[in-house]
C-alpha cells in the first residue's frame, strides 16, 4: 500500500489570513451575480429585442452560412457552434432558446426555420441530435449588414473571436415578437404585435419625432398574439402602453354550433397565448369532478395538421350553452390574464418603457445603423473609384507604363517610378502592378468607364443621404416599409374594449335566459371587422357621432330580439341565424361602437374560406336581395322564398371560381353599384334585373376585362326625390342617406400581388355625381388612375358621406378630403385599410 506524502512548502512562502467581514463579501458577490444574469441572460437589449444567447445563435447560423434557400442542419451543430465560441453555458439553455426562436405559437415572426419536433404547447420538443435547423426569412433582415460595420463588434468569452455587441435589426423584433425573462430583483414580460402595425407607427415616428402616444396607438390599437383568440379590455394595454406596465385578459376563439343531430356543444379552435389543450381539458375535467362545471358530458380533442386547433366540448341536453361557456371562462384557462413589463436594456441600463420609448429606441437605432452603413459604402466608393481612376491614366498610356515596368530592377521601383511619373498614389500603382494583361482590351476600358460613372453616381448620393437628416430618415423609412411588406401578414387577434359575451356569468344549471329576454324590436349589426351584434331598442344606429368609435357598420338589418335574419356567404348560401346568439349593445349617443360584439365565426358555421357578406331580413314583406358575385353576376332573389325547417340553403347558382362579393336588399327604384379591380365603376337601375328563384345563376351585371375581377357590388338610392320621409337606406345597410346629403365612392389602389392587409395603398374619394349611370352589362367608366406600381383596386366602396375608414382591429384610419377628379390617382393612407363604412 503506497504512503501518501505532504509536498514540502517552500522556504519563502509565509502564510497570510485576510479577514474578510461575511456581510460585504456576500454583498459583492451577490451584486456581481445580479449584474451577470440582467446584462448576460435574462433581459433583451431594446434594440433588437435579443438576449445574448438568442443574438449568439442567430449570429452564428449567419455565419455558418445557414440561409433559408440552404438545406438544414443538426440542431446538435449549431448548440456545438453557439457554445465553443460565443455561449459558455450548458447546452440545455442554449437549444432551450434555438427552440424557442423556431416556435410559431410563441413568437409572432419566428427567427429559425426548424425541422422536426420542435415541441408544442403541451410537450417539449425531441433532442437537438433529432432536429434540424436554419435561418427563417425573417433572420436575415435581423442580421443583414452585420459586414458594413453598422454595429460594434466585442470579443468573445475567450477573446479569440469577435461578436456583434446588438444585431442590425430591421424589424422591430422586440415588440414584434415580445419578450419573457427573469432576473434578480427584475423580470420582463412583453406581449407580441403584428409586424405590419408596429412598422407603421415608427414609420409615423421617423416622419413625426414628437409624435403622442395617442397618435401612435392608432396604429398600433394593441397586442397582436401568434394564437389568436381576443383580447377582452383594453384598459391595460392602454396602461402599458403608457407606462411600460398593465395586464389584460384573453380568451379563447369559440363558437356554439351542433356537434351531434340532437346535442350541442363549445368549439374551440384559438387558445389563449401560451395555453395548450391538454391543460384546458385537464382543468375541466377537474371542474366537473369539483361540481364547480356542471352541464358539460364530453370533451374531444380533434386537432391536427389538416384543420389546426379544435376542442369540442358538448354540452348535456336542457343546459345553456352561453352559461355553460361563462363558467368555463371563469373557471379554465380558456380566459387567461397576462401581466405586462416592458423592462429591457437601454445604453446598458434596464428600464421600463412605454410605446413610445420602445419605437424610439428601435428608430433611433435603425438611423444609426443606415448612417454608418451609408459612411462604409461612401469610403468603399470613393476607394474604388480612386482605383478605377488610376487604372483609366494607365490604360491611356499603356506602352509607357509596360516600359517602366519592363526596366525596373524590381517591384519597388517600379511602384515608385509609376508614382513618379503618373503623378499616381501608393494604391494605384499597386493595383496597377497587380493588373492582369487581359484588363488591356479596348471593352475593359469601356467597362471601367461605366463604373467610373456609376460609382460618382453612388457616391453622390450617398453623400447627399449623409449630408441631410430627412433623407436619411426617408432612407430609413422606405426600408421599414420594405420589411413590413416582404414580411407582414394580417392580424390574428380580436380587440374587444368589453367582454361581448352573452351577458354575466350564469351559475344555474338550468338557464332560461333566453325565455327571460323580451321579443321586442331591434336591429342585427355587422361591422367592417365582422363582429355581430344587436341592438337593445328599435332606435336605429346614428351614422355620426364621436370620431374615434370602435369600427364602423357595413351591414344592419330591422328585427326583433326573438327573432331570426339570415347571414349571406361568398358561397351563394343563406344561414338563419337566431338574433339571441348576437349580444346585445348598449344604447350610446353618436355613432354605435361594437366593441362588445362577437365574431362572425363563433354564430355562424362556415366551411373554409368561406366569409360573411351581408345580412338579410327573413321577412317575407321585405325588399328582394340582391346579390353581386367577382364575375361580374348580379341577381335579386325573389321575396319570400323561404325554405322552411332549414338552417342554410342556397341563393344562386355559381360558377367554378366564382363567389359572391356583397348582398343588399333592393327595390325598383334602387340603383345598383359595381366596381371592378380594374377601376371600372358601373351602376344602372334594379328594375333592369327581374327577381329569380334560388336555383338561378343571376345575369351579366359588368363587362369585365380578362383577369379582372368585382371588388365592390352595393345599391343606393336613385339620384332624384327620396321616400316620402326624406330618407333612403343604401343597399349595403351601412346608414341612412336624408335629404341633401351625398354619396361617395372610394377607391384604394394598390398591387395585386401584395399579401392582403399588409399593403398601404392610395385612396381617393369622389362624388358619387361625377359617375354617369350605363346600362347592364356594359364595361363602366374608370373610377381610378394608377400610379407607379399599382396595378389593381384593393379595396372599393359607395355609400352615403362621410365615409369611415378602419383598420384590422377596428381603429380609425383617416380618409383625404373629396376629389373632384372622376379619374384621378389617389393619396398615400397612413395605415392599411381593413373596411369601409
Amino acid at each position: 500500500m503506497a504512503r501518501r506524502t505532504t509536498p514540502p512548502v517552500p522556504e519563502d512562502f509565509t502564510e497570510q489570513i485576510v479577514d474578510v467581514d461575511v456581510s460585504e463579501e456576500m454583498r459583492g458577490s451577490f451584486l456581481e451575480y445580479a449584474y451577470s444574469v440582467i446584462y448576460t441572460r435574462a433581459l433583451p437589449d431594446a434594440r433588437d429585442g435579443l438576449k445574448p444567447v438568442q443574438r449568439r445563435i442567430v449570429y452564428q447560423m449567419a455565419d455558418m452560412g445557414l440561409r433559408p434557400d440552404r438545406a438544414h442542419v443538426k440542431s446538435a451543430r449549431v448548440v456545438g457552434e453557439v457554445m465553443g465560441k460565443l455561449h459558455p453555458h450548458g447546452d440545455a439553455s442554449i437549444y432551450d432558446a434555438l427552440v424557442r426562436l423556431a416556435q410559431p405559437f410563441a413568437l409572432r415572426v419566428p427567427l429559425v426555420d426548424g425541422h422536426g419536433n420542435f415541441g408544442s404547447l403541451d410537450d417539449g420538443p425531441a433532442a437537438s441530435r433529432y432536429t434540424e435547423a436554419r435561418m427563417a426569412p425573417a433572420a436575415l433582415v435581423m442580421t443583414a449588414g452585420l459586414d458594413e460595420d453598422v454595429v460594434d463588434f466585442v470579443p468573445n468569452y475567450d477573446n479569440r473571436l469577435r461578436q456583434p455587441e446588438v444585431l442590425p435589426a430591421a424589424m422591430p423584433n422586440l415588440l414584434v415578437n415580445g419578450a419573457s425573462g427573469i432576473a434578480v430583483g427584475m423580470a420582463t414580460n412583453m406581449v407580441p404585435h403584428n409586424l405590419v402595425e408596429v412598422i407603421s407607427a415608427a414609420r409615423h415616428l421617423v416622419a413625426h419625432p414628437h409624435a403622442s402616444l395617442e397618435d401612435l396607438m392608432r396604429l398600433v390599437p394593441g397586442p397582436d398574439l401568434p394564437t389568436g383568440g381576443k383580447i377582452v379590455g383594453l384598459g391595460g394595454v392602454r396602461d402599458a402602453y403608457r407606462t411600460g406596465r398593465g395586464a389584460f385578459r384573453t380568451r379563447a376563439t369559440t363558437r356554439i354550433e351542433n356537434v351531434t343531430a340532437k346535442r350541442r356543444g363549445i368549439v374551440v379552435t384559438e387558445l389563449p397565448y401560451l395555453v395548450g389543450p391538454e391543460k384546458v381539458i385537464e382543468k375541466i375535467k377537474e371542474g366537473v369532478q369539483a361540481k364547480k362545471l356542471s352541464g358539460i358530458s364530453d370533451v374531444m380533442d380533434l386537432t391536427d395538421r389538416a384543420n389546426g386547433l379544435r376542442l369540442v366540448i358538448e354540452i348535456k341536453t336542457g343546459f345553456n350553452p352561453e352559461a355553460v361557456l361563462e363558467q368555463l371562462y371563469r373557471y379554465t384557462p380558456l380566459e387567461e390574464s397576462f401581466n405586462i413589463n416592458n423592462v429591457a436594456l437601454v445604453d446598458g441600463q434596464p428600464r421600463t418603457l412605454g410605446l413610445v420609448e420602445l419605437l424610439q429606441v428601435w428608430v433611433d437605432h435603425r438611423i444609426d445603423v443606415v448612417r454608418r452603413r451609408s459612411s462604409f459604402r461612401l469610403a468603399r466608393r470613393l476607394e474604388r473609384l480612386h482605383l478605377v481612376e488610376g487604372l483609366l491614366l494607365a490604360i491611356a498610356d499603356i506602352d509607357e507604363v509596360i516600359q517602366v515596368i519592363r526596366t525596373s530592377d524590381d517591384a519597388d521601383t517600379a511602384r515608385t517610378r509609376l508614382r513618379e511619373i503618373f503623378d499616381l498614389s501608393e494604391p494605384q500603382a499597386e493595383y496597377i502592378l497587380e493588373l492582369r494583361l487581359r484588363r488591356l482590351t479596348r471593352f475593359s476600358r469601356i467597362e471601367l468607364e461605366r463604373e467610373q460613372a456609376a460609382l460618382a453616381a453612388e457616391i453622390a448620393e450617398l453623400q447627399a443621404v449623409l449630408a441631410d437628416e430627412a433623407r436619411l430618415r426617408g432612407v430609413v423609412s422606405d426600408e421599414m416599409a420594405e420589411v413590413a411588406r416582404a414580411h407582414g401578414t394580417p392580424r390574428r387577434t380580436i380587440l374587444l374594449d368589453s367582454a361581448g359575451g352573452p351577458g354575466p356569468a350564469v351559475v344555474s344549471a338550468r338557464s332560461a335566459t333566453p325565455l327571460e329576454i323580451p321579443d321586442t324590436p331591434c336591429w342585427a349589426l355587422m361591422s367592417a371587422t365582422g363582429l355581430l351584434a344587436r341592438t337593445t331598442d328599435d332606435a336605429r344606429p346614428a351614422r355620426d357621432g364621436a370620431r374615434h368609435r370602435h369600427d364602423v357598420l357595413r351591414a344592419l338589418v330591422p328585427t326583433t330580439a326573438r327573432g331570426e335574419i339570415g347571414a349571406v356567404t361568398s358561397r351563394g348560401r343563406l344561414v338563419r341565424l337566431p338574433v339571441l346568439d348576437l349580444p346585445s349593445l348598449p344604447p350610446t349617443d353618436g355613432a354605435p361602437s361594437l366593441s362588445g360584439g362577437v365574431p362572425v365565426g363563433e354564430v355562424v358555421v362556415l366551411d373554409a374560406g368561406e366569409s360573411v357578406v351581408g345580412l338579410a331580413s327573413l321577412d317575407p314583406a321585405a325588399p328582394s336581395l340582391a346579390l353581386g358575385t367577382a364575375g361580374g353576376v348580379v341577381k335579386r332573389v325573389v321575396p319570400g322564398d323561404v325554405p322552411a325547417n332549414r338552417d342554410a340553403w342556397d341563393l344562386i347558382t355559381l360558377k367554378d371560381g366564382d363567389e359572391v362579393v356583397s348582398a343588399a336588399p333592393a327595390t325598383d327604384d334602387d340603383e345598383l353599384v359595381l366596381v371592378s379591380s380594374d377601376a371600372s365603376l358601373l351602376h344602372f337601375p334594379a328594375a333592369l334585373v327581374r327577381p329569380q328563384g334560388r336555383a338561378a345563376g343571376g345575369m351579366a351585371g359588368i363587362k369585365l376585362a380578362d383577369g379582372q375581377r368585382v371588388v365592390f357590388f352595393g345599391v343606393c338610392p336613385p339620384a332624384g326625390p327620396e321616400g316620402s320621409d326624406g330618407t333612403q337606406d343604401p343597399a349595403d345597410g351601412t346608414g341612412e342617406v336624408g335629404t341633401g346629403r351625398g354619396l361617395a365612392v372610394v377607391t384604394i389602389a394598390g398591387s395585386s400581388s401584395a399579401l392582403p392587409g399588409t399593403e398601404v395603398g392610395t385612396v381617393k374619394t369622389t362624388p358619387f355625381d361625377l359617375y354617369p349611370g350605363k346600362g347592364r352589362a356594359t364595361g363602366g367608366v374608370r373610377a381610378h388612375r394608377f400610379l407607379k406600381g399599382e396595378d389593381a383596386l384593393v379595396l372599393a366602396w359607395v355609400g352615403p358621406t362621410p365615409p369611415r375608414a378602419t383598420g384590422s382591429a377596428g381603429q380609425p384610419i383617416d380618409l383625404p378630403p373629396v376629389d373632384p377628379r372622376r379619374d384621378g390617382s389617389g393619396v398615400v393612407l397612413p395605415a392599411p385599410v381593413h373596411g369601409i363604412g
